[in-house]
C-alpha cells in the first residue's frame, strides 16, 4: 500500500458542519486541523491502495474540494542517482 497525505479544506462559515461530518464518519481524531489558526483545513496521512481510496476518509459533501497526494521517501543513494539533481 502507498501512503497518502489527504488535504481537506473547508470555509470558516462551514467549519462546524465540516467537523461534525468528519466526526460522524469516525475520522475526527485521525486528522490534524488548522482551524484555530485561521487555516480551515484538515490533514491526515494514511495508507491506501490509491488516491481515490484515500479520499474516502473525507465526507462525500467535502470530497470534491479534497485532494490526496502520494508520499514517498528518497534515500541518499536514490538522490545521488538522479541525474537532474546536481
Amino acid at each position: 500500500m502507498d501512503r497518502f497525505l489527504v488535504v481537506s479544506p473547508h470555509t470558516d462559515e462551514d467549519c462546524v458542519n465540516a467537523l461534525k461530518q468528519v466526526l460522524a464518519a469516525g475520522y475526527l481524531t485521525h486528522f490534524d486541523w488548522g482551524c484555530k489558526d485561521g487555516d480551515h483545513t484538515g490533514w491526515v496521512i494514511l495508507e491506501a491502495e490509491n488516491a481515490k481510496e484515500a479520499l474516502m476518509v473525507v465526507p462525500s459533501g467535502q470530497r470534491q474540494k479534497a485532494r490526496a497526494v502520494r508520499l514517498v521517501k528518497f534515500s541518499a543513494d536514490q538522490v545521488a542517482k538522479m541525474h537532474h539533481f546536481k
